[in-house]
């Protein structure tokens, strides 16, 4: 693929809808540090807009995993700044250091290396063993983590409705797994394309929540970002795969706007297009076909996903009926007509996503966020 093609997003956790939220909450505070949060996140995106003019180099042809591939992994601290990457305070292979912030990103770095590398074969992020950097303490009480194209970058929160964004190794997954997507099927940050983009990132950071706490799929809580939400606020996490939209329902944050099923696709503007939002109905499919299947989520099913992200018949603005066709036709290839592709084709017919369906383009296109409105 060509330099160009390839480009980088700016990826958040957190969705903007929710930060919107807070922005317009009557306390002042709060309001303040979701505003802050949110010219810190546009302040990423236009930088991230500014490498896409200048052209990346292309990535390194991925190379199957070695045997003896390890993580190359590097923290580094902003020291609340937004200066990146920051001082460097932890190589791989040091010994941990005193700040458990620190500890975290570089255990999550690796927990996120290690399933990619046993469970898919896949030597890092690109394939061919990209370094992982992260940074910690980014900005004053900065509710958010991303992936900016070329590393990972986590705020602290303000305490009081976010806490520290190394707390869920799911988060730290979902935002590498950006960097997957990113060489890979390279799918395109708007419309139903974005939104599987993002269903993409939740159905990885769960599968390495997952492996790291040793659950089946009937053990976990497919629950995404559990452990960032303060003790005051009324929900259980950012977004709950097993059952979208029932994730939270407070007061300052809202409800959950996440539908389950394409009888409630949300057609938006926002967001480029509810990337965060109608992720939540390939986000219950996958959820549906691993509780079908049973045992580990990332042993079948995960591997079925990753076949498609990987496989080179999306194109980079496949919609859900594309994806959910290369996902049987994934499951027949690799398993035969039998029960991993029956169970795919009931998981995407029970959201209401046919699954043979030719690759199509977006079933909305909203305009890109910061891009003119396109004719036609």
């Amino acid at each position: 693929m060509d330099a160009i093609s390839r480009t980088p997003v700016f990826c958040t956790i957190v969705p903007p809808h929710m930060l919107d939220k807070l922005a317009r909450t009557d306390n002042p505070a709060l309001s303040a540090r979701a505003r802050r949060t949110l010219e810190r996140d546009a302040l990423q995106r236009t930088r991230r807009r500014i490498t896409t003019v200048r052209g990346l180099a292309a990535p390194p042809a991925a190379r199957p995993a070695q045997e003896d591939a390890k993580p190359k992994r590097t923290v580094y601290d902003a020291e609340t700044t937004q200066d990146l990457p920051g001082t460097e305070v932890r190589k791989e292979g040091a010994e941990p250091v005193e700040d458990a912030t620190v500890n975290r990103a570089y255990d999550g770095l690796g927990a996120t290396f290690e399933l990619f590398l046993s469970g898919f074969a896949r030597n890092s992020i690109d394939g061919a063993g990209l370094p992982l950097n992260a940074t910690v303490h980014y900005g004053e009480d900065y509710g958010n983590a991303f992936w900016d194209g070329e590393q990972m970058v986590f705020g602290d929160g303000d305490g009081e409705v976010f806490l520290d964004f190394t707390l869920a190794v799911d988060v730290i997954g979902h935002e590498l797994a950006h960097g997957v997507t990113q060489y890979t099927a390279n799918l395109e940050y708007f419309g139903q394309s974005g939104a599987l983009n993002e269903s993409v990132s939740d159905v990885f950071g769960s599968l390495i929540k997952q492996y790291v706490q040793g659950e089946s799929a009937a053990d976990a809580d497919w629950l995404i970002g559990a452990e960032l939400l303060a003790p005051g606020v009324s929900g259980k996490a950012l977004r709950s795969m097993k059952a979208p939209g029932t994730a939270y329902d407070d007061d300052v944050l809202g409800k959950d706007p996440q539908p389950a099923t394409m009888a409630d696709y949300v057609d938006t503007s926002t967001d480029n297009g509810g990337v965060h939002i109608n992720s939540g109905i390939p986000n219950h499919a996958f959820y549906l076909l691993a509780t079908e299947l049973g045992g580990n989520a990332w042993e079948r099913a995960g591997r079925i996903w990753y076949d498609v992200l990987t496989g080179g018949s999306l194109t980079p603005t496949a919609d859900f009926a594309a994806f959910a066709a290369a996902t049987a036709a994934a499951a027949e290839a690799r398993y035969g007509d039998g029960a991993e592709h029956a169970a795919v084709l009931s998981a995407w017919s029970q959201v209401g996503v046919p699954t043979d369906a030719e690759a199509t383009v977006p079933r909305q296109t909203p305009a890109r966020e910061g891009a003119p409105p396109q004719a036609g």
